[in-house]
């Protein structure tokens, strides 16, 4: 069979990796869950997913060769991982403040993020669908917040934090891989991360007992198999096709945590996660159409 000759090969073979990252950011909530309830402190799973990410990535570079990991823009790459960092401790903490669902659906804010930094940073163009995606998202997150009704929680101002660094990172990231390979970028995001987590991580350390130390691998692990396998995703299907694939997070892990956390499904989460959604699929729908006129 001709490789990537037909497209239905090629969405199934989207799908499967999609679901390789699904699976891996499940788990990641899971085992975060499971050392929060243990008191093992957010800067002790940092460094512990720093580390084993950075063993694992340097035996690849051992393996195919250091120029995988050589960086031309050093400075970008500091910046972009001190507001990564921002972005992963304030998701990790806030796993511990609200339900897993509401965290996923926060998290779908990214994209909105990304669009105005690119705007402003990147010199991109403030175009018709990235304008619906950014209003789709503010109006998703009021339905989901609900300010108003009650006291905001500080976890949904944590997450939201947490998008907005995610939002940054990316944006440095569409810039670094100008010159850097995707294996760089994950090399010195572990690198530079690792003294950032360890330091403070030595303060408040808890020595992990039995199966922690499983679910700290398990972290370490499942932060590069998603990145990987939403790389891998992307090449074989266009982003209107991934993205949506993207959005079956919400569901699974709304279904884990009423399964394994007794947190109830919020009709509301789910109405704004819908509107975030749609309005980012509208974006990519409208670039990809253009694209093809070009």
């Amino acid at each position: 069979m001709s490789h990537g000759s037909a497209t239905e090969p090629s969405i199934f073979k989207a799908a499967a990796w999609m679901t390789g990252t699904l699976l891996s950011f499940t788990f990641m909530a899971i085992a975060v869950r499971e050392l929060h309830a243990a008191e093992i402190h957010t800067f002790e799973m940092l460094a512990m997913r720093s580390l084993v990410g950075l063993i694992v990535v340097t035996c690849i570079a051992w393996r195919f060769g250091w120029h995988l990991i050589r960086t031309y823009q050093p400075k970008l790459q500091v910046g972009r991982n001190i507001v990564h960092f921002g972005g992963q401790s304030t998701w990790i903490y806030g796993l511990s403040l609200l339900p897993l669902a509401e965290v996923f659906a926060i998290e779908f804010t990214i994209p909105i993020w990304v669009a105005l930094l690119a705007v402003i940073f990147l010199g991109e163009r403030m175009t018709k669908g990235r304008f619906i995606a950014i209003g789709g998202g503010f109006l998703g997150i009021l339905v989901i917040l609900q300010p108003g009704i009650e006291i905001i929680q500080l976890g949904a101002f944590v997450v939201l934090g947490s998008a907005m660094c995610f939002g940054t990172a990316i944006t440095c990231t569409k810039k670094l891989v100008s010159t850097d390979s995707p294996l760089a970028v994950l090399f010195f995001m572990c690198l530079i991360q690792l003294p950032m987590g360890l330091i403070p991580a030595l303060f408040v350390w808890v020595t992990p007992q039995g199966i922690e130390w499983l679910y700290l691998v398990i972290i370490g692990l499942m932060g590069l198999s998603a990145h990987y396998c939403e790389a891998h995703a992307f090449r074989h299907a266009d982003a209107t096709v991934v993205i949506p694939l993207q959005f079956l997070r919400l569901p699974l892990i709304a279904i884990v945590g009423f399964l394994l956390y007794d947190e109830s499904l919020e009709l509301a989460v789910f109405l704004g996660a819908i509107l975030i959604f749609s309005g980012n699929y509208y974006n990519i729908r409208l670039e990809a159409r253009q694209q093809k006129a070009d």
